[in-house]
């Protein structure tokens, strides 16, 4: 826009008519952007890349049309050709989008401190996953399978004292907000958790403003692992492993509705009481929790 230029001069002493016609631009157009210097077609625009904005920096995997999704859900409708434009604009890509410039995308920052790191008497950095009591220390991670609707998604949350899946989420879409509900039912279960640890990876969903916000929330302590080292949360992902070998490779699943049934059965019914850890002195997680804590701190 030319037009702050004009009214600057203006200010200077400089008519608007002499500077009009050394720019060749028309005067009556300037005068009214100078009643209105937001046209409401900008302002329309701002609300819309705001939305987008804060779509993207809660979920930076989020593509496009995903984007524009989550616009109009907060009230700010737009073609997909609309969002694509203002997105482009400005550069907020996809993470999981193809490359661009010569070495492509970098990891995002953790956004808290290892605090399930040590360092060895061999300068190694490893982790120790240990507790002493419920709420302590959880670990949380997500999961995928396909269906032949889609893929589905698991995020669960687990307490290192007893292995107990204490919260989880399972929705069609890695969103923040599957980490968010999956830390808000654990809470929920749980109780008391101020001070408690969360330790995760570096995954978008735990570095979201709205992950951050619910842990801050309930006045938990935050962990974050490094990027692509799986044994920085390999606690969480032995139970994982688990869930692939007896739940999800165990058959093709034609709805997403009937995986999420046998995730669920599988976890209350099967992991949490019927299978025995040798960790856990044989027992299972429901029956080490029910031994090892007294009647005001078990959990529902």
């Amino acid at each position: 826009m030319i037009y702050p230029l004009v009214r600057e001069l203006a200010v200077d002493g400089i008519p608007v008519a002499v500077t009009c016609r050394v720019l060749r631009i028309a005067r009556q157009p300037y005068y009214r952007w100078l009643a209105r210097p937001v046209t409401d077609a900008e302002l329309v625009e701002a609300y819309r890349a705001n939305a987008l904005f804060d779509a993207h920096r809660d979920d930076p995997e989020f593509g496009y049309r995903f984007l524009v999704d989550e616009a109009v859900e907060a009230g700010e409708a737009m073609a997909e050709r609309t969002g694509w434009r203002i997105c482009s604009s400005n550069r907020w890509w996809s993470a999981f989008g193809k490359r661009r410039g010569k070495h492509g995308k970098k990891p995002g920052p953790p956004v808290h401190d290892d605090l399930c790191a040590y360092v060895d008497r061999h300068g190694v950095t490893r982790h120790e996953f240990t507790a002493g009591a419920p709420n302590e220390l959880w670990l949380t991670d997500i999961t995928e399978h396909w269906t032949s609707e889609g893929k589905l998604y698991l995020c669960a949350v687990k307490d290192v004292y007893s292995n107990r899946i204490v919260g989880y989420s399972i929705d069609s879409r890695m969103k923040s907000r599957l980490a968010v509900i999956a830390l808000n039912n654990a809470v929920a279960r749980r109780g008391d958790v101020a001070g408690c640890v969360v330790h995760s990876d570096r995954g978008s969903q735990f570095r979201s403003r709205k992950f951050v916000h619910a842990l801050n929330r309930h006045a938990m302590v935050g962990s974050m692992g490094r990027v692509g080292a799986a044994g920085d949360n390999a606690a969480m992902e032995s139970f994982f492993s688990l869930l692939q070998r007896n739940v999800l490779d165990r058959r093709t699943w034609t709805t997403r509705e009937e995986l999420r049934i046998a995730i669920v059965t599988w976890i209350e019914r099967t992991y949490h009481r019927r299978r025995r850890q040798a960790a856990l002195g044989r027992l299972t997680p429901i029956e080490f929790e029910t031994i090892m804590t007294t009647p005001a701190t078990q959990a529902a």
